[in-house]
């Protein structure tokens, strides 16, 4: 499961650009082949004087909170791809905010410590892990 959490100070995000950024999170993991369910992004809206950055508080600012689960990155030159889709997936929206600080990162989770709706997801790549994705829906195994 990738979860996403989007902290952000007020108006950087609408409705519609909440949708479709978290519909292009969704497309790229897809892509990678694991289901769309797991795929959970949280936004919360933060008060510029609850945001703070070197000590002081952030007029207009983003923190990405990523957690990988389902997926880990076997080596440096993974990592740096994953950072770099990330960016790619991040800049087209948050380069439209003049001044805007943003940063992200990623924490790699042991996927022994998830489930979904108390199943232990299957194995990555697995046939019932393909099920999932072409289904959708979280199943028995």
């Amino acid at each position: 499961m990738p979860l996403w959490t989007i902290h952000h100070t007020p108006g950087i995000f609408d409705a519609e650009e909440k949708r479709a950024l978290a519909s292009r999170i969704t497309d790229h993991y897809e892509s990678a082949g694991l289901p769309r369910f797991y795929v959970v992004t949280v936004f919360r809206e933060t008060a510029p004087e609850d945001f703070y950055v070197g000590g002081d508080p952030t007029p207009v600012g983003v923190r990405v909170v990523i957690d990988h689960i389902a997926r880990h990155a076997v080596d440096k030159e993974g990592r740096r791809r994953i950072t770099e889709w990330i960016n790619r997936i991040l800049t087209p929206t948050l380069d439209q905010h003049p001044g805007l600080h943003w940063e992200f990162h990623v924490d790699e989770t042991s996927e022994e410590l998830w489930m979904i709706n108390g199943l232990v997801p299957p194995p990555g790549g697995s046939d019932a892990e393909k099920r999932w994705a072409r289904e959708n829906v979280v199943s028995a195994y």
